[in-house]
């Protein structure tokens, strides 16, 4: 950012648009804690399900009562944890230590369960994606956060109640019900940082997306601590804690603008857009803002209403859609959930003996750079830290697969799989990261931004589904290679963004959506543009 913009930035800094960018993003602090808050608590919860499921783990092995190297079943009703069961607890009255032959397969019963309740948040977030278009245009960017936020409070409590009822589906219906308002929240945010955003700031505090969500994974790493909630007496507590931020998030809009972009372009309320840019802005003349409204406004009413399916197929459209697609796919499949899910089962995997400790260093790293990243992202550009970000993930994930894959022949490989999972991160958290959250918006003009914004968000959610899902059956397959196909993946992701992904640093949305319209822009702009379409302006 040079001198001038840098002092225009600060004259547009007010404590009017601290405090709303700062209440939206609460949203993706929930989205984070949601993240990070199934991972440390995993074996606690797991025993809790397989005493309510009687469900005996049958891979958990020890000395039982007669002294014989076995498993020990602790997890049916009704006996002392570490104890062989009577014949009663099982129903039996053969007087043998045999399990009924529906729980045979209880080990793959619980994984199913596990994973169910760690991947059904994005089902939650997939089924709501498509609605953030209709209900960001339907109440207004602040009241539909508003309203959103009831699934938030709703769901917390199931999850803060898990223990007074069938945990296993309270947890499930919570994390579902929760995942439906992130999936809201993750487009509704963008949506009005963006629009209530200077385009001097709009790519720093886009960022604050992502910081929100790796802080909220950090807290929620935190509390899971044993001492604190990530115990067997508090985990319902810790679950379902984020309802805090809802509450908090609910009044402090209240308190917040409505966005100027959809007041005047949707609305039509020309004064009312005024007054709140100048509660945005300060003291700032609001009428060059009003005049670049005005152009959009006039380019969304020449065309028709943009829907998801034209999206697809109206050639306008088509390049920055798969653009907007890829970031989200790139983002996702990079394998960043799976650390942030299995993050302690992979420090274990790594020979690590506190791995708790351990997730909790990735946590504090992840906060860090992404605070760095802040201040990167208007220097830098946004095309040139996501390229650098998933070259330096893809190094990371091969340096990881040949820690894990040599653990057992070279202790000191241990190391090596630690500092490349911290380095996956730092440079998760460089580009890949953040800039998804908020490029989508800044590709796309006002008509067919929401729609833009529904099927990103979608692909966004589908992704982290598969991931949240699949991982651990995949990482019990391929042991330490299973970062392979990550590494195979941001391959493609780096070809991709290298060679499609333009730059959307300090421009207009106008500017940037005559990037794929291919119009003429101004001289200022030509030669920038030029290079990223090769020459193929018309």
């Amino acid at each position: 950012m040079d001198k001038k913009s840098k002092m225009q930035a600060e004259k547009h800094l007010t404590g009017t648009l601290v405090l709303s960018v700062f209440t939206a993003v609460l949203g993706f602090f929930q989205y984070g804690y949601s993240l990070g808050v199934i991972n440390a608590p995993q074996k606690v919860i797991e025993a809790h399900y397989a005493r309510v499921l009687g469900i005996v783990p049958l891979d958990r092995h020890a000395t039982n009562a007669s002294g014989e190297d076995g498993p020990i079943p602790s997890t049916v009703p009704g006996t002392v944890p570490g104890t062989v069961p009577s014949t009663e607890a099982w129903g039996s009255t053969e007087g043998t230590l045999a399990p009924p032959e529906d729980l045979a397969a209880s080990p793959h019963v619980l994984t199913m369960y596990w994973s169910l309740s760690v991947s059904v948040f994005a089902i939650g977030g997939m089924v709501s994606s498509f609605t953030v278009g209709w209900i960001g245009d339907r109440l207004g960017r602040v009241k539909a956060m508003l309203a959103v936020n009831i699934l938030s409070i709703v769901g917390n409590l199931f999850m803060g109640l898990a223990k007074f009822g069938p945990s296993h589906i309270l947890i499930i219906a919570g994390r579902a019900i929760t995942g439906l308002y992130c999936g809201l929240s993750s487009g509704l945010v963008p949506m009005y940082v963006s629009e209530v955003s200077p385009t001097a700031l709009r790519g720093a505090l886009g960022t604050l997306h992502q910081l929100a969500i790796v802080t909220g994974i950090l807290i929620s790493q935190v509390l899971g601590l044993d001492f604190l909630l990530g115990n067997d007496e508090m985990w319902p507590l810790l679950l379902g804690l984020s309802g805090v931020a809802a509450l908090l998030q609910f009044f402090l809009l209240l308190l917040c603008p409505e966005s100027p972009r959809y007041l005047y372009i949707k609305l039509g309320k020309v004064e009312e857009a005024k007054k709140s840019l100048k509660r945005l802005r300060g003291n700032c003349d609001p009428m060059k803002e009003i005049a670049e409204m005005e152009k959009e406004k006039q380019e969304a009413a020449s065309e028709k209403k943009v829907s998801i399916g034209q999206l697809f197929t109206s050639s306008k459209y088509r390049q920055a859609v798969i653009v907007a697609l890829m970031v989200q796919i790139s983002q996702q499949f990079s394998g960043i959930n799976a650390i942030f899910y299995y993050s302690t089962n992979i420090f274990e995997r790594a020979g690590v003996d506190q791995p708790v400790y351990a997730t909790i260093g990735v946590g504090v790293v992840n906060t860090v750079f992404t605070v760095i990243s802040v201040f990167l992202v208007e220097k830098a550009g946004r095309r040139s830290l996501f390229l650098a970000g998933l070259m330096g993930m893809l190094m990371s994930a091969v340096a990881m697969t040949v820690g894990l894959a040599l653990l057992s022949q070279f202790a000191w490989m241990s190391y090596v799989s630690m500092i490349a999972i911290f380095l996956f991160v730092i440079f998760f958290e460089v580009g890949p990261g953040p800039i998804p959250w908020f490029i989508v918006a800044e590709l796309f003009s006002q008509g067919p931004r929401p729609a833009a914004i529904a099927i990103a968000g979608f692909c966004n959610w589908a992704c982290n589904f598969i991931v949240g899902m699949c991982f651990q059956y995949i990482a019990d397959l391929c042991g330490p290679y299973v970062f392979v196909i990550f590494a195979v993946l941001l391959v493609v992701f780096l070809l991709f963004a290298f060679l499609k992904v333009p730059e959307t640093k300090g421009k207009s949305f106008e500017e940037i959506a005559a990037v794929f319209r291919r119009k003429k822009l101004p001289a200022k702009s030509m030669t920038e543009l030029e290079e990223l379409r090769g020459g193929e302006v018309a």
